[in-house]
């Protein structure tokens, strides 16, 4: 983990990377910007880079996998435990989906009436499995606002609504289309407008 003062300087980022023999990084996109534009990127080169905590743009994702780096792009909101889905990245298919479901953890995209949609519509992403918070810290109306009865899990099983709207596309893959509701994130952090 790198200091408060290291986190700001993408110098002292990819020293650090270079005289700990560090393999795998994980990063806001803002701070992958960061350290892309930096004159000493290729140190990346050959690492396995994770990128999450806000929505990653096509071109960034290609910059990063053109490092020759192996690159994901993670996607989960704290309410799930960080992660829920992952997308590997390559040079060929670099657009930042969703991905699918990490192991113990589903992933539904559902209508209004929380329905099941079809492969292609849009819908609220939910996630239910083993990585979900009990709810809100001393937020009971939110907790039972956000956090739902899984008809369609295991028996007592629950959900997470997150406000993100996506879509099912034929292979599996969900695809993040935007934000239900007026909230948005910098530098990771949820910020409601």
């Amino acid at each position: 983990l790198a200091s408060q003062d290291t986190q700001r300087d993408p110098e002292l980022i990819l020293q650090q990377v270079q005289a700990q023999g560090i393999t795998l990084l994980q990063a806001t996109p803002s701070t992958w910007r960061m350290l892309l534009e930096s004159p000493n990127a290729g140190i990346l080169a050959g690492r396995r880079l994770l990128c999450g905590g806000e929505a990653l743009a096509d071109e960034l994702a290609v910059r990063m996998t053109a490092l020759g780096a192996q690159t994901w792009n993670l996607y989960g909101p704290t309410e799930t435990t960080i992660w829920s889905a992952l997308q590997p990245l390559s040079s060929e298919h670099s657009h930042p989906y969703l991905g699918k479901a990490i192991h113990n953890t589903s992933l539904y995209i559902l209508g209004e009436d929380l329905s099941a949609n079809p492969v292609g519509v849009a819908g609220e992403l939910l996630i239910g499995g083993d990585g979900l918070a009990r709810g809100y810290f001393e937020r009971p109306a939110l907790t039972a606002e956000r956090f739902l009865p899984n008809p369609y899990g295991e028996p007592g099983g629950r959900f997470y609504r997150t406000g993100d709207l996506a879509r099912y596309r034929a292979d599996g893959v969900i695809d993040y289309i935007s934000r239900i509701d007026h909230q948005v994130k910098i530098r990771g952090f949820r910020i409601e407008l």
